[in-house]
């Protein structure tokens, strides 16, 4: 099978995920005409069952779309956040193809030995153990044939979705968000990129003592097949009911993992899955899979930092400054009103000196109650369209943040965010993002 996307395999994904999703488009579509009220929870629990049987790029899709606040209602996402993906992996047969595709024939010689079995299957590829002539344990991540066909189709039927969703709520303007994801995913089917991500980890968190990157190994590594070192860890999880003092050290260590390449090379991680990340014994975690990654340039980061010092001082003009700065436009003194409520609900933790939880009160979602609310007096004053470097920065903060509330972690996340930004300064983090993406071989953001 064609790895390239040719006309026949996208044909394919076109038909299967057309038939699912334009069917439902077709029945609200009547529904609409005929002038029946729409059952928002209804609806989305159907269109999570459209999705459900199709593995591949549009599940994961839909899961991303599930964790970024405002991106759909609280109906869809929490239908959406069901949907799992990890996928069944495929055998031997294709294992030993797609290898001998990549690595040539006798690519077996190339290593010690290689499990016949993934020991992870998800929704772009699989991981399989190994061990290296040198003694070594590997992982190598393996993509599925046609990914390429698959995501472009399954990027095409994303609008079907949008479409449907904006015909019943025009509050969010999608347009951006489409944008970014469909960037971003094509993306995470280039292995070398990858990798080159990795390699830049390593440099930016090479101080960070609690936090560990794989090593690629470039002779077992192609565009489509990502060979690394195998990093030993238990799942996050494992430790939800340890002591407060594991849970504060391994959260203070997830908080450096993602924001100290933030805040000092503009660079953010941009996938918080809590299967991104596994717990050593001494507390360190390993960071993996560099798929999702976001490069912004500096003068967004020093938004996120103006908006801070907004928040905390009350500055008004600072707080427009640092919306319009990202890219927000038109923006009414009422709707910076209601991005301010989202605002002060993420940087609270930041903003009290105390030890805190990263949530007060026992909802069981993070920020879900104020996304709601966000969501009416958004819809109540005509909508808004989020620039696309809002959208996995936003998904980051609240992703890591669902992650500090399993943990029931209690930190002062104010004087962690204070030692970050202490010696910012924009022309030094463009300076030091310029000459780390020189050093790995990534293009600088345009």
């Amino acid at each position: 099978m064609s790895d390239e996307g040719g006309l026949g395999a996208r044909a394919r994904r076109y038909a299967r995920v057309s038939t699912r999703v334009g069917g439902l488009a077709a029945r609200l579509a009547g529904e609409r005409y005929l002038g029946l009220p729409l059952d928002r929870r209804k609806h989305a629990e159907d269109l999570r069952q459209a999705l459900g049987g199709l593995k591949g790029p549009l599940m994961k899709v839909a899961q991303l779309l599930s964790t970024i606040p405002e991106a759909l209602p609280s109906e869809y996402a929490g239908e959406l956040a069901q949907l799992q993906a990890d996928a069944p992996a495929m055998g031997w047969l294709f294992t030993r193809r797609r290898m001998t595709g990549e690595l040539g024939d006798g690519w077996q010689d190339k290593f010690q030995d290689f499990s016949r079995e993934a020991v992870r299957a998800a929704s772009l590829g699989q991981v399989h153990r190994a061990t290296g002539h040198d003694g070594r344990a590997l992982a190598c991540k393996l993509q599925y044939p046609d990914m390429k066909a698959a995501v472009e189709a399954d990027l095409n039927q994303l609008k079907l979705i949008f479409g449907i969703y904006r015909r019943y709520d025009r509050t969010i303007d999608p347009g951006e968000i489409h944008d970014e994801i469909s960037e971003r995913l094509r993306e995470e089917l280039d292995y070398e990129r990858e990798a080159k991500h990795m390699a830049l980890y390593a440099r930016m968190l090479a101080k960070e003592p609690g936090v560990h990157v794989p090593e690629v190994i470039p002779d077992l590594s192609t565009k489509r097949l990502l060979t690394m070192t195998w990093l030993d860890g238990e799942p996050l999880m494992t430790i939800k009911d340890a002591d407060l003092e594991v849970r504060n050290a391994v959260a203070y260590n997830l908080f450096r993992a993602w924001y100290v390449p933030f805040y000092d090379y503009g660079v953010i991680h941009g996938d918080p899955h809590l299967g991104n990340y596994t717990v050593r014994e001494d507390q360190s975690i390993n960071l993996l899979d560099y798929g999702c990654v976001r490069i912004f340039r500096g003068g967004f980061v020093k938004g996120v930092i103006d908006l801070y010092h907004a928040l905390k001082d009350g500055d008004e003009a600072l707080a427009v400054s640092a919306y319009e700065g990202w890219g927000f436009k038109d923006l009414s003194r009422e709707v910076i009103d209601v991005l301010n409520m989202w605002a002060r609900y993420v940087y609270a933790p930041l903003i009290e000196d105390r030890e805190r939880r990263i949530q007060d009160g026992s909802s069981g979602s993070y920020g879900h109650e104020v996304a709601q609310e966000v969501h009416r007096e958004l819809r109540r004053l005509g909508g808004v369209r989020p620039p696309r470097e809002f959208v996995f920065v936003d998904r980051a903060a609240i992703g890591l943040g669902s992650v500090f509330m399993h943990l029931k972690a209690e930190v002062n996340w104010h004087r962690l965010f204070e030692a970050l930004i202490e010696e910012f300064d924009v022309t030094a983090l463009d300076r030091r993002q310029k000459q780390g993406l020189k050093a790995v071989g990534i293009p600088a953001p345009k």
